[in-house]
């Protein structure tokens, strides 16, 4: 069984090329589901799993206090994974197609109100130093373009095309999409550029983020960039590089952008992954008629 799931590991790296962090988890939970089976049921050959075992396992999730929407995401992976055996030819149908996913009530995304973002932006002390300039610059691109923290990290510097004023971004299934942005963000962009390459010795001169020792930015610095940024203007109880990506599509649709472009924007594959963002659009409408309609 080992062998299966490794050739189905390297399949999301190399052929989806999905990032580290969403192949380590379909790996986490692909190692728990066998490991289910092999201590309640002895060490069985893939064809013969059926439904029976899957919802065996998801029960004991369940009974764990595990939340419906966690539990979603492991049924995700069994069916991508199964969908693949398949598609391989190891087996010809899969335990999944029967399995229904439970219902989770909508969680609208939490993001950080236009005039934090303008407190962070317009009067937050970066400092002089390096670290400085490279935490405002990681910041305004991830609010600029709601660009996955992966996306980020792997930004080279010639995905900048500062005569269009846009961003080359390589996304999720090595999908590439174009961002535009704003004429103080590519001067930014330059500026930081230039002071990169006169200021180390030997920059990496591919990734256009880099940190104090000139080397690609790694994922956990910035995240921890982004929360401690986040922490000094905001009360909200996420506080990431995620949320800044909900921020600039919330944003965007508060100020009345068309939902299929902030789709393209976004990178999504579905309309159905950008409506959320609507939700967030219409509580802001009722709060609003709420405040300023004398019978709210």
């Amino acid at each position: 069984m080992k062998k299966v799931i490794e050739s189905f590991i390297d399949y999301l790296k190399f052929e989806k090329r999905y990032s580290d962090h969403t192949v380590r988890s379909y790996g986490d939970d692909l190692e728990a589901f066998f490991g289910f089976i092999r201590a309640e049921f002895g060490d069985i050959g893939l064809a013969e799993i059926g439904s029976s075992f899957v919802r065996s396992w998801l029960a004991s999730l369940k009974d764990q206090g595990l939340s419906s929407r966690s539990i979603n995401r492991k049924i995700s992976t069994l069916k991508s994974f199964y969908k693949y055996q398949i598609r391989t030819g190891r087996i010809e149908q899969s335990p999944m197609t029967p399995v229904i996913s439970p219902k989770t009530s909508k969680r609208l995304p939490v993001y950080v109100e236009l005039r934090d973002t303008e407190t962070l932006f317009s009067h937050m002390d970066f400092g002089d130093g390096w670290n400085g300039a490279t935490d405002q610059l990681l910041l305004a691109i991830l609010y600029q373009t709601g660009m996955r923290l992966s996306e980020l990290v792997n930004l080279k510097s010639t995905d900048v095309d500062p005569g269009n004023r846009t961003l080359k971004v390589l996304g999720k299934g090595n999908k590439e999409r174009i961002i535009p942005v704003s004429p103080s963000l590519i001067a930014r962009i330059g500026e930081y550029s230039a002071r990169k390459l006169s200021g180390f010795e030997h920059p990496d001169r591919v990734s256009l983020l880099v940190g104090k020792n000139g080397k690609k930015l790694y994922p956990k610095y910035v995240y921890r960039v982004v929360k401690k940024y986040l922490a000094e203007v905001t009360t909200i109880d996420k506080k990431s590089p995620h949320v800044l990506r909900h921020t600039f599509a919330t944003h965007l649709m508060n100020g009345g952008a068309d939902l299929n472009s902030v789709k393209e924007l976004l990178g999504h594959s579905s309309l159905a992954a950008t409506q959320v963002y609507t939700h967030n659009t219409i509580e802001k409408l009722k709060d609003v008629y709420k405040k300023a309609h004398p019978k709210a």
